[in-house]
């Protein structure tokens, strides 16, 4: 029911976000660890909670009719239990970070619950989205230092835009499926056209303000800051790539959502 290869989405930017939050050094392994536990509970509770949320939905969708929690093979029980459980990882992890983690918990189970609702009321659904995977990139930074800085608001709002705008290209599948149902996805609110040209100009701010981002990063040393102009470079060809793609020919979604968007994640780190 969750994908475990679909964190390449998330991980690799909290990674860089720790790694830059070290500045010359090196996350301590401990740091490392409460991290990963919390992105694993994160991840866990709000894709349960998301699928248990839209199981009648996805019962009614073609395209998600035998997704496991529609088609019977895990019960809607379990699903909440797994996402509970995904939640006191969360917690049990804000505990043992620096206080601001703990103190910010509500925001982010807040986010985390709340993204599946949206898709009912507003066309704003695929930003708050970005904003749960961009959460990350600031935990990330405040696990490692516990003080809020301008570089990872900035990368945290760069995967942001990035999220929301592969977010709508994925809607794109949907169409026809939201308007039917009344749900509100960028798409069906506005049209395909409309939709693309959206995504574009979210990818477009994406690639800027990772670009802005590199003015923090030249301070760390100039063998550093080329690599990430390399980076940049890799997400601006696959960012490209993947519209042009997807513009061209909608049955390449499923194929060329995944592989665009984890080269980007997993190349940049």
């Amino acid at each position: 029911m969750i994908k475990l290869e679909h964190t390449v989405f998330s991980a690799p930017f909290m990674l860089v976000s720790m790694l830059l939050a070290a500045g010359q050094g090196w996350p301590s392994l401990l740091t490392f660890l409460w991290c990963a536990i919390a992105l694993l509970g994160a991840r866990s509770a709000a894709m349960s909670l998301n699928r248990l949320i839209d199981h009648e939905f996805d019962a009614l969708n073609p395209r998600t009719a035998e997704r496991a929690l529609p088609s019977g093979k895990i019960s809607p029980q379990n699903t909440f239990w797994m996402s509970l459980f995904g939640f006191c990882l969360l917690a049990l992890a804000a505990f043992n970070l620096p206080a601001i983690c703990l103190y910010l918990l509500p925001v982010a189970i807040l986010f985390l619950s709340g993204y599946s609702y949206c898709k009912r009321f507003t066309w704003l659904c695929h930003w708050v989205l970005g904003l749960c995977l961009g959460g990350a990139v600031l935990g990330g930074w405040l696990a490692v230092t516990g003080q809020f800085a301008h570089l990872p608001v900035f990368l945290g709002l760069a995967v942001c835009l990035w999220v929301a705008g592969f977010d709508i290209l994925y809607a794109l599948q949907d169409i026809d499926f939201d308007k039917t149902n009344g749900l509100f996805s960028l798409p069906a609110c506005f049209g395909r056209e409309k939709a693309l040209l959206i995504s574009r100009m979210c990818h477009f701010a994406c690639l800027t303000l990772f670009i802005l981002c590199g003015f923090w990063v030249v301070e760390l040393g100039r063998f550093v800051f080329i690599f990430y102009g390399i980076a940049c470079l890799i997400a601006v060809i696959a960012l490209y790539q993947q519209h042009k793609l997807i513009s061209k020919d909608e049955s390449k979604i499923e194929s060329v959502f995944f592989m665009a968007n984890a080269i980007i994640s997993s190349l940049f780190f």
